[in-house]
């Protein structure tokens, strides 16, 4: 128990990390490129990581990082920067946080696990936690950033899900293993910025800090935790933890940018925080579904 403690803690830092993106993207990064923020956050790091690791994929695991790297990393890179972008950071997070949920149902339809009531409903309730946490009157319905924090969403879910299918191969370092998935999405992100962007923009003193910060260490660091952890935990406990970037998302709105909280937001960190532990524990002991 005390080392399952341990390494959810670790892995916990990954979202937490991920929470400032929203207050990042706003006030360091020029508008207008979401998908060049992405591959400037992928590329670059996955290739430190493979300098470092010096391990290639092999075998059929080149196929298998390809759609790992576009899952994990480009589609949900690129949907994250877009919804953040088009969407005040309560509503681009409140989509993020759907993400548990689906990862539950793909838990029973990939990974054979019996459906659990507890996870449906913890999830549920984290939903509502971020969404009191982040959402206020004056929010903006963006319909093409309300798809893209969908897509991105499920795009992630399908990734982690996936992740915990296949596993890390034997021998590989996490930090290789996530040097793989960065460097393939980062690859995805290199005709698609090209095509819908064109040239970069025009990068200052404040957005070189922020690529850096996004690239080193909500990129490398963090994705190096954040798959270390799906394939040492359990795939549900780990998808509930992305509740946690929201809830730092609005403390950061709090701290940086003088924003309040009053008692809704409050106990919808109560629920979200609730959501999140609840979710590191089964309820019922799941079964595995028989596949005929």
């Amino acid at each position: 128990m005390t080392n399952r403690t341990s390494k959810t803690l670790i892995t916990a830092l990954a979202p937490m990390v991920w929470g400032s993106t929203y207050v990042v993207t706003t006030e360091l990064l020029p508008d207008g490129h979401p998908l060049f923020a992405g591959l400037l956050r992928a590329l670059p790091a996955g290739l430190i990581a493979l300098a470092i690791s010096r391990t290639l994929p092999r075998g059929a695991w080149w196929g298998k990082a390809a759609v790992l790297g576009v899952l994990n990393i480009g589609l949900f890179m690129s949907m994250l920067f877009i919804s953040a972008e088009r969407l005040p950071g309560g509503v681009a997070a409140t989509l993020g946080a759907v993400q548990p949920l689906i990862v539950a149902v793909l838990a029973v339809t990939v990974l054979h696990d019996s459906p659990s009531a507890w996870r449906f409903g913890w999830g549920l309730v984290g939903v509502a936690g971020v969404g009191l946490v982040v959402l206020g009157p004056a929010a903006a319905f963006d319909t093409a950033g309300i798809v893209a924090g969908v897509v991105g969403a499920a795009s992630m879910a399908l990734g982690v899900t996936l992740t915990k299918r296949w596993g890390r191969p034997a021998g590989v370092s996490p930090t290789a293993f996530a040097g793989w998935q960065l460097s393939a999405g980062g690859l995805f992100l290199v005709p698609v910025t090209a095509f819908f962007e064109g040239a970069p923009p025009a990068i200052d003193l404040p957005a070189v800090a922020g690529y850096l910060w996004l690239g080193v260490i909500g990129g490398l660091i963090a994705y190096i935790l954040w798959f270390r952890g799906i394939t040492t935990l359990p795939v549900t406990s780990v998808a509930v933890l992305a509740l946690l970037s929201p809830i730092v998302a609005a403390l950061l709105g709090v701290i940086v940018l003088d924003q309040t909280l009053g008692p809704v937001q409050l106990a919808g960190f109560v629920l979200a925080l609730m959501s999140i532990v609840a979710g590191q524990f089964r309820g019922l002991p799941a079964r595995k579904v028989a596949v005929t």
